[in-house]
């Protein structure tokens, strides 16, 4: 560590604590933060953490909605040199039971309004060991004396001021879960910090930026402005969950200047305010039709001209930008100023431009690791470069073109859906001998899931039996729309043939180029 040259998220709260002492940092609700006051609370929660044993490397798993504590809870971690998870809030019991017993935390802070019911019977279900009996947990929207609210009313505000490496993790987010089960990404204060500064530049953040964050906190599409806004000192305004009304009035009374909206969203947006009783013109944004242009200020900024690009959870977001040395021949744009990219064959060696091979990188984006996860990480990272594990292309003018998973992958809406982790669920009902999963096209959602399943002998399975399996076990959003039963699923020598399954039952509309995974 060299503390005269070091950045961590802690010493950035603690700058704009200094530098903007009247400016809002955080409004949720009713709570209304400046940068001091955000600071005083995330002392506090430190002081609340370290009471309860958490220590350097520890983790602390959030299991809630978005909010204002979410991002305490981030640099008080950061501040301890602690690293914080952001669970997804919709997940099944066993999905979150499994995240609870991977990540191990020390402390667990989550929400009884709405989402309660899963993390209690999660609590009640765990063995008794060492590790699970010496969690906390704390009920952030609790007005117990045990409750989150009243821990840091008694807790210090002093601040530690421990020396953190800005190099290790302070951010834990669950991929999808490609090969079955999903992996905890480790991402650096580093990582974090110089996404930021790029993500500002093209989106034009400053301490004039009001960001609507109505995206899921635990997914790094949202993270990855929200935590931008943060660095460069403008405000976040914090809502539960995606809403339409709430996003206009909040849009509204707050004067957003951006927002994560999907176009869904949008289009109820554009149907709840036809009648102009909402005043979205502060928000700046992609432009639409003429009713949505109407009512909002078309983003001129790089990012606001040519949005997206490629990326994914593992490198804090996007790893290249159409934003970037526009135009391009490439659908993807070209690599952050903070990457290498190249275009590998199974061998490692750099395929010729124009050629399809995996997309490797590096850079101080890029994630420390997956946790606890060291086999994996050995094949991620050889060769000292992250394998995306995605396929791409390397364009004549040096831009980039991503072309598809090399896993298979299903995209609902804005969720990333891994067949390999449906068919296990489906696999462990005792009535089913195979199963293969394929993505349909929907005009709403992009794509649905679809199962095929083969039963075992003597087995008489129907849809909605499959579909209830699959509710009970998984988060809603993954169980399949609709279940084709067969005798046998095509082959292709010990493979399941799933462009014949494409064929046959409809499938299509893969994430394919131009698109981004994060």
């Amino acid at each position: 560590m060299d503390a005269l040259h070091d950045l961590s998220l802690g010493d950035v709260l603690r700058e704009n604590a200094r530098s903007y002492p009247r400016h809002t940092a955080a409004v949720c609700g009713s709570a209304r933060l400046t940068y001091p006051e955000l600071d005083d609370r995330v002392n506090r929660l430190a002081s609340v953490l370290s009471s309860k044993g958490v220590e350097t490397g520890d983790r602390v798993l959030w299991t809630g909605q978005n909010c204002h504590r979410l991002l305490e809870a981030l640099l008080a971690a950061a501040k301890l040199g602690a690293v914080l998870c952001p669970a997804n809030w919709r997940q099944s019991v066993d999905e979150l039971r499994f995240i609870v017993e991977d990540t191990t935390p020390r402390v667990v802070i989550w929400q009884a309004e709405e989402v309660g019911e899963v993390s209690i019977a999660v609590r009640a279900s765990l063995p008794s060991t060492p590790a699970n009996d010496r969690i906390t947990w704390i009920c952030h929207d609790s007005v117990e004396p045990d409750g989150y609210e009243s821990l840091l009313s008694r807790a210090s505000n002093a601040d530690r001021g421990l020396d953190v490496d800005p190099s290790a993790a302070v951010l834990e987010v669950f991929t999808g879960a490609f090969g079955g089960q999903p992996n905890g990404a480790l991402l650096s204060h580093t990582a974090i910090i110089s996404q930021d500064l790029v993500i500002g530049m093209l989106q034009r953040i400053s301490s004039e930026t009001v960001f609507l964050a109505s995206g899921p906190l635990f997914h790094v599409a949202t993270l990855m402005t929200a935590l931008a806004t943060f660095h460069l000192a403008g405000t976040l305004v914090f809502t539960r969950r995606t809403d339409a009304e709430e996003a206009c009035r909040l849009i509204d009374s707050e004067g957003c200047t951006s927002a994560f909206l999907m176009p869904t969203t949008m289009h109820e947006m554009i149907d709840l305010n036809r009648d102009g009783r909402y005043d979205l013109s502060s928000l700046r944004t992609f432009p639409g039709g003429k009713a949505w242009n109407d009512m909002v200020t078309i983003d001129d900024s790089p990012w606001g001209r040519n949005p997206a690009g490629y990326g994914q959870t593992e490198v804090m977001g996007l790893l290249t930008f159409n934003a970037i040395g526009w135009p391009s021949d490439g659908a993807s744009g070209r690599p952050s100023p903070l990457a290498q990219v190249r275009i590998v064959d199974p061998m490692g060696d750099d395929v010729q431009d124009g050629e399809t091979g995996e997309i490797v990188c590096r850079g101080p984006i890029v994630m420390n690791g997956y946790f606890e996860r060291p086999e994996l990480n050995t094949v991620r990272q050889r060769g000292g470069w992250h394998h995306t594990g995605d396929l791409g292309r390397r364009e004549p003018d040096g831009s980039i073109s991503f072309i598809a998973p090399m896993l298979r992958m299903i995209k609902s809406g804005a969720e990333n859906i891994y067949p390999a982790e449906v068919e296990a669920c489906i696999a462990r009902h005792p009535g089913v001998k195979e199963v293969g999963i394929i993505g349909v096209p929907d005009r709403k959602w992009t794509q649905s899931v679809k199962a095929i399943v083969a039963p075992k002998e003597g087995a008489h399975l129907t849809e909605q039996e499959i579909i209830e399996h699959c509710r009970s076990s998984i988060a809603s959003y993954k169980k399949p729309k609709s279940v084709e039963i067969v005798e046998a699923l095509p082959r292709k020598g010990f493979a399941i043939d799933y462009e014949a399954l494409d064929e046959a039952y409809g499938g299509g509309g893969y994430p394919g180029i131009g698109g981004a995974e994060a």
